[in-house]
């Protein structure tokens, strides 16, 4: 299993952990280390538990990444993700300086799952950018799909 498939599935995890707590299924990391294997911080999701929509797992873990590194330091990271960020969340990504993003489930096939019609690619946002941002996904898709096909 690659090390990509490893932390993919830990951000499964963490989304059935955000479901658990009655949330939406996303969780999200930010991997440090030669082959981004060392977790750095883990959050979910906790849009219903906040009241919040904007506090999706891929937010939440840059907030909290903020009170804890530099931006120097944040280029550095990967951010793993359940589900390929959505628009909100892209944004925050690129100004956050991440030097790169894997995912698991796509846009695509989660609004096929849960009906959303909102559904941009992350690499096309970040490709209107002039910061190069690595995206590597859909990783394991299938797992995040059926994570998705359960809740919505």
């Amino acid at each position: 299993m690659s090390e990509h498939e490893i932390l993919i599935q830990r951000t499964y995890a963490l989304a059935q952990a955000a479901v658990e707590n009655g949330d939406h299924p996303f969780g999200a990391l930010l991997a440090s280390g030669p082959n981004s294997q060392d977790i750095v911080i883990e959050s979910l999701n906790t849009v219903h538990t906040h009241n919040d929509v904007t506090r999706h797992a891929e937010l939440e873990l840059l907030r909290k990444a903020s009170e804890q590194l530099t931006a120097e330091q944040m280029a550095d990271l990967t951010l793993y993700t359940s589900t390929e960020p959505c628009a909100m969340c892209t944004g925050a990504i690129y100004w956050s300086t991440v030097g790169r993003v894997v995912f698991g489930c796509s846009a695509a096939r989660l609004g096929e799952i849960a009906g959303d019609t909102f559904t941009i690619a992350c690499r096309e946002i970040i490709g209107r950018g002039e910061r190069h941002i690595e995206v590597v996904g859909p990783i394991l898709e299938s797992q995040g799909a059926a994570i998705h096909s359960s809740y919505w």
